[in-house]
């Protein structure tokens, strides 16, 4: 039985709502005013709210922003009562987040049928995103045991030999050790979180509801952040210090906040690295071709077939006969799901044994557009 939480001041009104729903089995509870409504469907979590706008001390909007700020809420369908269905009215409750709205006076067959829509709409992206649950699972089930098991092991390997020969070796053999042990501790975090991180991508993208409180941004100078994030990755890298070669000539401000752009330059240049060999050249390009910024990321190693570049997905490597680059190919799926979440583009060209090209487009921004009403 679906739940619908009627927050309204007027008694008469209420009640009279109150009692349609009953009559078509809702489990229905009334809120004669926006902050009583707050709090009961914090503690109720209905499955759809229909709030009048005109309310003393806490008006629908206010209710409407208040529950959106909480993740328990922020994704319940949402119905505006209103007697006034001006233009600015209209934008104001959907910029904020709402659903639908019904001008009073409203018939029944008004009422049943933007609640039936609503409901029908919430529980298919609820069946949509179990669905993606179960094929998310089925991936990480077959996946994640291989993908963990080169690091798990040399971690294991590592610390079991220096448990047993430690009073007998030179402090000089054992740095070494316990430098790997780290290294293959990083590794292992790094793919724990990307494996996690796909995972609430791809629940996102296909949830219209989750996606509105996504964060948003730009990043005004993504030549210094490109700058920044190859140092950083150098250190992951010390045999390529003469390999990277930074060709930065374009510098607008993109919009996408600056921490995805981070990660979207770290997943890439990583990739660029571990797919080449020391001594076979990495660069990193960027120019704008109005309204887009691009930044290329080439390496002059072993490259992609047409086919493996089709086959671009999470959870698959591209050749585990020949490489073992583990997540390979999440890497860049998550890359693919962040571009596609702000306005981004994605494209891959590779000479198989020669030379692969990952080309990303964002959007510069624009202040008249961003003014726009």
């Amino acid at each position: 039985m679906k739940r619908i939480l009627v927050i309204e001041d007027e008694s008469d009104v209420r009640e009279i709502i109150l009692d349609i729903l009953e009559a078509e089995d809702f489990s229905v509870i009334g809120a004669e005013n926006g902050q009583e409504g707050v709090k009961v469907a914090q503690e109720y979590l209905p499955d759809l709210i229909i709030c009048d706008v005109m309310m003393p001390e806490m008006d629908g909007y206010d209710v409407l922003k208040k529950l959106r700020e909480s993740k328990a809420t922020s994704t319940i369908p949402f119905i505006f009562l209103t007697a006034k269905a001006t233009r600015e009215n209209l934008r104001q409750g959907m910029n904020l987040g709402a659903d639908d709205y019904l001008t009073k006076p409203f018939s029944r067959k008004d009422l049943l049928g933007a609640i039936s829509s609503r409901i029908q709409k919430k529980d298919a992206i609820e069946q949509e995103t179990q669905e993606l649950l179960d094929e998310l699972r089925s991936s990480l089930t077959l996946s994640l045991p291989h993908e963990l098991r080169t690091p798990l092991n040399g971690i294991l390997g590592l610390s079991q030999l220096l448990m047993e020969d430690f009073e007998e070796m030179e402090t000089h053999e054992v740095k070494p050790m316990l430098a790997d042990i780290n290294a293959s501790a990083q590794r292992l975090y790094r793919l724990i979180s990307n494996f996690l991180l796909y995972a609430d991508l791809e629940l996102l993208i296909h949830d219209s509801e989750r996606m509105k409180f996504w964060p948003q941004g730009s990043v005004k100078e993504p030549n210094t952040l490109l700058q920044k994030v190859a140092e950083e990755m150098l250190k992951m890298f010390p045999e390529r210090q003469g390999d990277l070669n930074v060709e930065l000539k374009s510098n607008r401000e993109i919009i996408i906040p600056e921490n995805i752009l981070e990660k979207i330059i770290e997943e890439l240049l990583n990739n660029a690295f571990k797919f080449s060999k020391p001594a076979e050249r990495v660069y990193i390009k960027t120019k704008s071709i109005q309204p887009q910024y691009e930044i290329e990321f080439v390496n002059e190693g072993e490259g992609m077939t047409p086919s493996q570049i089709a086959k671009l997905g999470a959870y698959k490597q591209f050749d585990r006969s020949r490489s073992e680059h583990q997540g390979a190919g999440l890497g860049l799926a998550i890359v693919k799901r962040l571009l596609d979440i702000h306005g981004g583009d994605l494209k891959i060209e590779s000479i198989p044994n020669k030379m692969t090209t990952v080309r990303v487009s964002l959007p510069i921004y624009s202040p008249e557009k961003s003014e726009e009403p």
